[in-house]
C-alpha cells in the first residue's frame, strides 16, 4: 500500500484511515498511536544496544573491568542526546550521514565475513563442525516443544520490521515516494537477507567454544564471538566497531522516525499539546519540539533501566507487538473491505494474489503477537516474566481513553501545510 499514496499518505497511520472506510478515523487513530509508541520504544531499545556495544568494547580491552548497570546508563544518556543534537542541528547533513551508515553496513558485513572465515585458519584454530552450524539444536528455554522455542526466538529477527517501516515515515522528504519507497524496501529485503545469511554462516563457523559465548560476562554476545573468531581482543574490538558505527547511526534514524510520527499526529490534533508539538522550526527546518520530546522519552526509559532492567525490557520489548499491531490496523480493514478503498499504485497486486498475501499477513501478525507475549523461558518468576502483554494493553488503554477525549476535535490525516514543505526542501 505504500506506493498507493503520495507523500503525506505514506505511513501506516494514513493507510489505516483509508482502508477502514467509514471507520477510518478510529482505525487511523490506533494505528498512528501504536506506531508512534512503537518507534519511541524502538529508539530506546536501539540506544540501549549501542550503549551495551560501547561498554562491551571497553570491557574487551580492559579484562579487569566489571560492568555495572550505571555504566550502560551513562553511555545510554550520552548517545541519546548526541543523536538528538545531530537530528536537531544537522538536518542538511542527515542524507550524507545515512550514506556513511550504509557504507559501514556493507563494508562491515564484508570485512566481518572475511575475518570470521579466514582468521581461525590463520591462527590454526578449529572451525565449528558442520552439524553444529546446520543441524544441532539446543533448547534451553524450558519449553518441551523445540518448534515453539524456535518461533519464540524469532522475536529477535522480528525487530527487522523497523527496516521497511522506517523508510516509509520519510516519504514526505524523498522525491517520487509512490515508486521510490517500495523500491527502497525491496532493496532492503534483498540485501538484508543475503548479507544476513552469509554473515550468520561465517560467525557460526567461527565459534570454537559455544559454552563460553553463553557464559560470557560481556553485555553484547558478539564480543565473545568475535574474540574467538579473530583470535585476539584487538580483533574483537575492531569488528565490534564495524557493528557499532551503523548501529549508532541507526539511532539517528530511529530518532528521526519517532519524532516525525509524533509530529504527524500532533499536526492532526491527535496528541496532547498538539499545537505546540506540530510546530516546524523555521531556523532548523524540522519538528524541533517533537525531536526533543523523543529524546526526553528515551531518557526517562533510561532511568527505568537503572532501577530495573526487567521493567526496561518490558517496555522496549513491546516495540515489535505495537508495531505489528499498527500494521494489522491497516491491513485487516483493507482485506475485510475487499481491497476497494485503495487506489491501485505502481506495484498493485491484482486478483487473488493480493487477497492471499493480505490474509497470510494478518494471520501471521495475529499468531505472532500471541507468541511474543509468552515468557521467554520456563519456569517463570517476577523477574523473568514477559510483560509485553501488560505494557501493550496498558498503552492501548491510554490510547483508547485519549480517543474519547479528542475524538470530537481530531481531524485525521490531512495534507502537509505549506510552511512544512521546508522539510522536503531541506532534505536534499
Amino acid at each position: 500500500m505504500r506506493e498507493d499514496y503520495e507523500a503525506e499518505k505514506s505511513t501506516v497511520y494514513h493507510w489505516a484511515t483509508i482502508t477502514a472506510g467509514r471507520y477510518g478515523r478510529s482505525c487511523g487513530w490506533f494505528a498512528g498511536w501504536w506506531n508512534c509508541l512503537a518507534w519511541l520504544l524502538g529508539a530506546a531499545s536501539t540506544t540501549q544496544i549501542v550503549a551495551a556495544q560501547t561498554v562491551s568494547m571497553y570491557a574487551v580491552i580492559h579484562e579487569e573491568f566489571v560492568t555495572k548497570q550505571w555504566h550502560v546508563f551513562v553511555t545510554y544518556i550520552l548517545i541519546t542526546w548526541i543523536t538528538c543534537l545531530i537530528v536537531l542541528y544537522m538536518n542538511r547533513a542527515l542524507p550524507s550521514i545515512e550514506m556513511i551508515g550504509g557504507f559501514f553496513v556493507i563494508a562491515g558485513v564484508f570485512i566481518s565475513i572475511v575475518v570470521c572465515a579466514v582468521m581461525p585458519y590463520v591462527n590454526h584454530k578449529a572451525y565449528a563442525n558442520n552439524p553444529s552450524v546446520w543441524k544441532n539444536w539446543q533448547n534451553q528455554t524450558g519449553y518441551t516443544s523445540s518448534g515453539f522455542a524456535f518461533v519464540l526466538g524469532m522475536l529477535n529477527g522480528a525487530y527487522a520490521i523497523g527496516t521497511p517501516d522506517l523508510v516509509s515515515h520519510l516519504a514526505e522528504e524523498v522525491p517520487h515516494p509512490s515508486s521510490n519507497i517500495p523500491k527502497a524496501i525491496l532493496a532492503q529485503f534483498v540485501f538484508g537477507f543475503l548479507s544476513g545469511l552469509f554473515y550468520l554462516i561465517a560467525i557460526l563457523y567461527g565459534i570454537s567454544d559455544f559454552s563460553a559465548v553463553l557464559d560470557s560476562s560481556y553485555l553484547f554476545p558478539l564480543a565473545e564471538i568475535y574474540r574467538q573468531a579473530a583470535g585476539s581482543n584487538a580483533g574483537s574490538v575492531g569488528l565490534l566497531f564495524l557493528a557499532f558505527m551503523p548501529t549508532f547511526l541507526s539511532c539517528i534514524g530511529c530518532n528521526v522516525t519517532a519524532s516525525r510520527i509524533f509530529w504527524t499526529l500532533a499536526r492532526d490534533n491527535a496528541t496532547p499539546f498538539s499545537h505546540f508539538f506540530a510546530n516546524v522550526n523555521g531556523r532548523t527546518h524540522n519538528p524541533f519540539r517533537a525531536i526533543v520530546l523523543s529524546a526526553v522519552f528515551c531518557t526517562v526509559l533510561g532511568c527505568i533501566y537503572v532501577g530495573s532492567t526487567t521493567a526496561f525490557a518490558a517496555f522496549v520489548g513491546s516495540y515489535v507487538v505495537l508495531s505489528t499491531l499498527s500494521y494489522l490496523a491497516a491491513i485487516l480493514p483493507h482485506l475485510v473491505s475487499g481491497r476497494k478503498n485503495v487506489t491501485p499504485g505502481w506495484f498493485w497486486m491484482r486478483g487473488m494474489t493480493g487477497f492471499i498475501i493480505n490474509g497470510v499477513s494478518c494471520a501471521y501478525i495475529i499468531v505472532f503477537i500471541v507468541i511474543f507475549c509468552f515468557p521467554f523461558a520456563l519456569p517463570v518468576n517476577a523477574k523473568t516474566m514477559n510483560y509485553t502483554s501488560l505494557i501493550t494493553g496498558g498503552l492501548s488503554l491510554f490510547v483508547l481513553a485519549f480517543w474519547f477525549i479528542r475524538q470530537s476535535t481530531y481531524v485525521g490525516p490531512r495534507e502537509v501545510v505549506l510552511d512544512a514543505h521546508v522539510l522536503a526542501k531541506d532534505a536534499f
